[in-house]
């Protein structure tokens, strides 16, 4: 399989003499290849379609392309059924520990608002919506359909989303990129990138917010910060919102990482990484529903 992802790099027509295709380390749901051609390097992400997790690639490309154009990621050069070719920034992903210095948290959310205000005005085409409650659902009613190994929880896991979505609320619709994981956030060394759009589309701000604190063990004093660095004097009226969407959104991780035990190919423990945020999620619910 990597012998045959490497040829077909090596073949395609954005290249003149590609050498030294390697693969990047990392990913847990798609292959990427950092390849050198002619003095230039570039990132190559072979990725299909995964009507499971509703990743729909043309939805990436769009959301890339205007990720590129607002300046916040790298530039798609070649795009092509199941491949996009990225100019390869020479930068270090970050990792959760970095996240949680609070001098990188104000740019990483300074970073965020940017996308969520700008990111519109250079899309060329209608893009998706993420609404993490239908995403659940769906997750819910296919990994039941499926026989999954997880079925006897289902109804206590979408009953607590039912309570949930009650305490979000209205909610105002941003163009989001909905898997703000350290891994997403690059470093140069003079500032920030954020890449991998296959799950961006229209949310709440809410979401990535709450994403960016679960994935990266925020504590709640970090939590505080960044909800008044986004939306400053009116942080507060927006706490018990955020909390349910930080409900959510580890039971989005959760949902999806079972419905990747199932199908996903690729080498990685998902049984584990259910586990650990399928805890996560109650123990969040919990703080939740207590406090």
């Amino acid at each position: 399989m990597l012998e045959a992802a490497i040829d077909r790099i090596s073949k395609l027509p954005c290249f003149s003499k590609p050498t030294n295709v390697e693969i990047l380390t990392g990913g847990i749901s798609n292959l990427n290849f950092k390849v050198t051609d002619i003095g230039q390097q570039f990132m190559v992400r072979l990725a299909k379609d995964v009507p499971e997790h509703g990743v729909m690639r043309w939805n990436e490309l769009e959301l890339s392309k205007a990720a590129a154009a607002l300046n916040v990621s790298p530039e798609v050069t070649y795009h092509d059924k199941g491949i996009l070719v990225f100019r390869y920034i020479d930068a270090r992903t970050l990792t959760a520990r970095e996240v949680q210095d609070t001098r990188n948290l104000k740019r990483i959310v300074d970073l965020v608002a940017v996308v969520h205000n700008g990111l519109g005005a250079h899309l060329m085409t209608p893009i998706l919506t993420f609404w993490p409650y239908q995403v659940n659902q769906v997750y819910a009613r296919k990994l039941e359909q499926a026989g999954s190994n997880y079925s006897g929880i289902l109804p206590e896991l979408m009953a607590a989303q039912s309570d949930l979505m009650e305490a979000t609320g209205p909610v105002h619709l941003v163009t989001s990129h909905n898997d703000l994981l350290a891994a997403n956030l690059l470093d140069d060394g003079s500032r920030l990138w954020l890449v991998d759009w296959e799950h961006g589309g229209y949310n709440t701000p809410l979401f990535d917010l709450a994403g960016l604190a679960g994935n990266n063990s925020l504590s709640e004093v970090h939590e505080h910060f960044l909800l008044e660095q986004y939306f400053g004097l009116s942080a507060e009226q927006h706490w018990r919102a955020y909390r349910s969407m930080k409900c959510v959104s580890f039971l989005r991780e959760t949902l999806w990482s079972m419905t990747s035990e199932i199908y996903s190919t690729i080498d990685f423990d998902y049984a584990e990484y259910t586990r650990k945020n399928l805890e996560c999620f109650r123990n969040t619910l919990h703080d939740f529903y207590t406090s």
